[in-house]
């Protein structure tokens, strides 16, 4: 895991707040029930709780999944986003050797 990477995505409050969101899957509306036994949540419902366009929505999940920090799964036409518990881990005990 890069430090610099990780620090770029959480470099911008939205971004931040979606990695915050993505804890609990309740923090956004019901899945279609098709969707409701799958992992993450739909790009769409982060959009709309973000409040932004569906192409900077694309680029902010792209940075954090570049940093390690997201994974994603397609289905169907739908991306679906969760977090990287582990690289998170790994990214605060890396930051705090580096910075204590």
């Amino acid at each position: 895991m890069k430090i610099e990477i990780a620090l770029v995505a959480l470099n911008n409050p939205v971004r931040r707040q979606i990695l915050v969101w993505l804890k609990d899957r309740s923090n956004f509306p019901s899945a279609l029930p098709e969707h409701r036994n799958l992992e993450g949540v739909c790009v769409g419902y982060i959009q709309d709780k973000a409040g932004l366009s569906q192409s900077t929505i694309s680029n902010y999940m792209g940075i954090l999944k570049q940093a390690g920090l997201v994974k994603s799964e397609r289905h169907g036409k739908w991306t679906f986003y969760r977090r990287d518990e582990d690289t998170i881990r790994q990214f605060i005990t890396a930051f705090r050797e580096e910075i204590l």
